[in-house]
């Protein structure tokens, strides 16, 4: 009998973005397929990506960041006019997680990057498997002021120990030195015992794809062209400033070039709307297919997108959100391994966005870099790594 059969598991993931519950949709359909029952436990569009997939999934009270007209956190905003509020709103998730998992009565929670999660099933004695790329993320500063040095402090040493109360920490990124999230993963020596790299969480594996050419067609490739993927996800807020800006761009891009892009909208639909050298496309059911077929990729640096890009072999140039310190810290990354170009949101005009996609297509030294990392096979199976994790916790 597998060790999986009539065991329920709860997956607390974060619904900010949609790199939490990407990576943990795979992983509840392994244990699924391997005879356990799941529930999810997620928010904002997390919930219609989730729903899309036909897994369970209650939503819980949604929490978000403060932003800008341009899309940018606004830091200020979130600490003074939210904070108070989300205070109240995070107390209000965690009595949301505890009354769930009192209904759902699971033998192990997986919580991804959810304190709220976590704190609930430390309060029920539940055990806790945390995935998570970002330990003591950097936060940007308004003032640099003793006061907010000493803020900063208090909220990322909060953070470190609340993320330590989980039963193992599991990391999905690449061994050192293509560790994309290297400066988010400042781990104590006393926390260290329990932390485990499981590598790339692929729901799909490149190079098993055998509808590349057709894929290309049906975006109108001719040969000579280049296909960009332009995935644009995110939280509304964050998402929409960058796409109004994107889109007269890539519409009006040099005629080597066709575009894709995806709004990252969950349940917004698949019809194409094509505007000059760029298809427009609210929501992709398969972005693996283009990745698998396209030349290059533009994202705001997202930690799992930049790990699906590298994984399939492809260079990027990356607009993170303005102020957001993981993409930020994200790019810098890309751009010290040489897998990626980067351009601030402010500097987003068609001649500078042409320039840095011609600079990566140019580089030998990118396509050279990328296909040492998938040589050396740091492309481990993270969705077999984590599921070998689970299972110590349920024998």
């Amino acid at each position: 009998m597998d060790v999986f059969d009539g065991k329920r598991i709860y997956f607390g993931s974060c619904g900010m973005g949609l790199g939490h519950v990407s990576r943990s949709v795979p992983i509840a359909q392994e244990v699924v397929k391997r005879g356990g029952d799941i529930l999810f436990s997620t928010y904002l569009d997390g919930v219609h990506y989730v729903n899309n997939y036909g897994l369970p999934v209650v939503a819980a009270p949604d929490l978000s960041m403060e932003v800008d007209v341009t899309g940018s956190i606004d830091i200020k905003a979130t600490t003074l006019l939210s904070g108070i509020e989300s205070i109240f709103t995070f107390l209000d998730q965690v009595r949301f997680e505890i009354q769930t998992m009192q209904a759902f009565d699971p033998h192990l929670v997986f919580a991804d990057t959810r304190l709220s999660s976590i704190y609930a099933a430390r309060l029920l004695k539940i055990p806790i498997v945390l995935l998570l790329n970002q330990f003591l993320p950097r936060v940007p500063r308004e003032r640099d002021t003793l006061f907010f040095r000493l803020l900063d402090g208090t909220i990322l040493t909060t953070l470190g120990r609340s993320w330590a109360l989980s039963s193992v920490i599991l990391i999905p990124d690449f061994p050192e030195p293509y560790t994309i999230s290297l400066d988010s993963l400042r781990i104590p020596r006393r926390v260290g015992a329990r932390v485990k790299l499981v590598g790339s969480i692929l729901q799909q594996s490149p190079g098993n794809n055998h509808r590349v050419e057709e894929i290309r067609k049906s975006f109108g490739v001719e040969d000579g062209q280049k296909l960009i993927y332009a995935g644009i996800s995110g939280p509304r807020a964050e998402r929409i400033p960058v796409i109004n800006k994107l889109i007269p761009i890539l519409s009006q891009f040099p005629d080597r070039y066709r575009v894709i892009m995806s709004m990252g909208i969950p349940n917004g639909g698949s019809k194409p709307i094509k505007m000059g050298k760029l298809t427009l496309i609210p929501w992709i059911e398969n972005r693996f297919d283009c990745l698998e077929a396209c030349d290059l990729v533009i994202s705001r640096g997202g930690h799992e997108t930049l790990m699906q890009s590298i994984g399939y072999g492809k260079p990027s140039v990356i607009i993170p959100v303005p102020k957001h310190p993981e993409q930020y810290g994200n790019a810098r990354r890309a751009l010290e391994m040489k897998v990626a170009k980067a351009m601030h949101q402010k500097d987003l005009t068609l001649d500078h966005l042409v320039q840095r996609v011609d600079d990566v297509l140019g580089s030998s030294v990118m396509r050279q870099v990328l296909d040492e990392i998938n040589e050396k096979e740091h492309l481990e199976d993270g969705i077999a790594r984590t599921i070998e994790s689970l299972a110590e916790y349920l024998d």
